[in-house]
Order: structure tokens, then sequence, then C-alpha cells
């Protein structure tokens, strides 16, 4: 039997976890491992890492599957990569950044230890849950054997748990009728987005592109004329987590109270510790 979750557990068991998943994508060592297979350019580098695990898919798959880049940015690069190193390189090269960016960030005390044993272990149980159907980035990254060192466990089911939610989290922003640019112009005006110059540095949108978002999402009633979110928007950004955590429910309910609490509390510890490392870039998130 499992004990009833308290509300929005899973949400922040996710919010300890994703981070972890997200460190190497800000890594020195993946652009060196990139690099050695011959990718150089740094959108070129994401968009691989992220869908090799699909296969030499194409520009349209990238698209769709990541939501929130410009077409023309991602075309730029795919299929073009695959040209350079196949998504089997590309993984191992993966596997390697996250391997040395962990044990640069946490240390081999925390690698070795048994609460990145521990998590590892309930964070694998949760993600058994997990389901494929209509999830393309999970399905996929399900299909990868689960590494055998502690550390690099912990890192795939954190993988697992954050594309299984994504793509649930896409399906919502759908219905909604949130286009890539405004789901990311709304999500910045909560103050837990990124920062606009991050998402113009990143995704391939102009300011232009930003200002005319801003503009649809006034027009609706979403923003206001300083770019703060209505009563509307955020009630919308409101419901649009609340039905983001219902169909993100199966892992956490499959792992329970106790389970979830434990590992919310052991991902925490490894998040910190690697934030004081330094694992993400200043001014990341924010409004402005």
């Amino acid at each position: 039997m499992t004990t009833a979750l308290p509300e929005r557990a899973g949400r922040r068991c996710h919010n300890a976890l994703n981070p972890l998943h997200s460190t190497h994508y800000f890594s020195p060592d993946l652009a060196e491992e990139l690099a050695g297979v011959g990718v150089t350019d740094r959108n070129a580098a994401y968009f691989a890492v992220r869908a090799a695990a699909m296969g030499p898919v194409g520009a349209g798959t990238v698209t769709a599957t990541f939501y929130n880049f410009r077409h023309e940015l991602v075309a730029r690069h795919v299929p073009e990569v695959w040209r350079t190193a196949s998504p089997e390189a590309v993984l191992a090269a993966r596997a390697r950044a996250v391997d040395a960016t962990l044990r640069r960030l946490l240390g081999d005390e925390v690698i070795a230890s048994k609460e990145v044993a521990e998590a590892a272990e309930l964070a694998l149980r949760a993600a058994e849950a997990c389901t494929r159907t209509a999830r393309p980035l999970y399905a996929a990254h399900a299909d990868l054997p689960v590494p055998d060192e502690p550390h690099l466990a912990l890192w795939h089911a954190a993988t697992l748990l954050r594309e299984h939610r994504g793509d649930g989290h896409l399906a919502v922003l759908l219905d909604a009728a949130l286009d890539p640019l405004e789901a990311l112009v709304s999500h910045t005006a909560t103050g837990k987005g990124m920062a606009p110059k991050w998402v113009l540095a990143t995704r391939g949108w102009t300011r232009a592109d930003w200002d005319a978002a801003s503009g649809r999402l006034r027009e609706r009633g979403l923003l206001n004329t300083e770019g703060e979110l209505t009563e509307a928007g955020l009630s919308l950004r409101k419901e649009i987590e609340a039905r983001t955590d219902r169909l993100d429910a199966a892992p956490y309910t499959h792992l329970g109270a106790p389970g979830v609490e434990r590992l919310t509390e052991l991902a925490t510890g490894v998040l910190m510790a690697a934030m004081a490392a330094g694992a993400f870039p200043d001014g990341m998130v924010g409004k402005d």
C-alpha cells in the first residue's frame, strides 16, 4: 500500500532532481568531450546530447520535443551534427562528461557515499512507474541502460524523471494555447524562469520575437504593460504546474510518501553541494 502524498511533494522532489541532470549542460567537461568527437558549437552540442537517445533525428523532431527553441536555430545544427558525430558517440561523450562533472562538483567522498547510492536506488524505483506513451524524450532515455556506478545511476534516474515530467508539461502548454516563446515569457514573468538575456542567447529568439510574444500575452489579459503577470496570468501558470503535477504523479505515488520525502532530502543535499561548487552561472534565473 502507498501513503498519500502531501500536496506538491512530487514537484518538490522534481525540483531537487532536475538541476542534478542539468549540471552537465553548463560544464566545461561537456564542451571538452563533445569537442573530442568533433562537435564544437555550443548549440549543436546541446541539441545533440539531449536528442541522441532518439537516434539521428531531424530538426523537426528536436523542435517538437524541445518545444521552446526557434526552429531555425535547430535546423542550423540538426541533422548536420549527426554527420559529425553519431548519436552513439555523443551518448558516450555525454556519459564521460557527466562523470567528470559530478566528480569535480561533488568530490570523491560524496560520489562514494551511501547517501548517493540510496538516492539512486530511490530515484530508479520511482522511475519504474513512468510511462512511455506520448512521452518521446522519456521513452528514448528509458531504452538506455542504467549505469553501474551509483552517481551515474542517480543522474540517469534524474534524467528519466525530468524528461517524463517535461513531456507531460508540453501537453499542458499546448492545451493552454501557449506557443514556445509565450511559454518562456510567461514563465520568466513568474520570477522562476530563465532570464530574458539567457533565453535570447540560447533559444534562437530575438528581442522583437520576445516583444511580440509579450504583446500576444497582453492581448489575452495574461500580462500587463509592465511585463508582470495579471491575476489571470498567475492563475494560468498555477494551473499549468498543477496539471503537470497530475500528469507526473505516477512515479512519486509509486515511491510513496516516505520514499519521496527521503529522496527529496538526499537530492537536495547533493544539489546544494553542486551549487556551492559553482555548478550554475549567476543570473540565469529571474525577470531581468
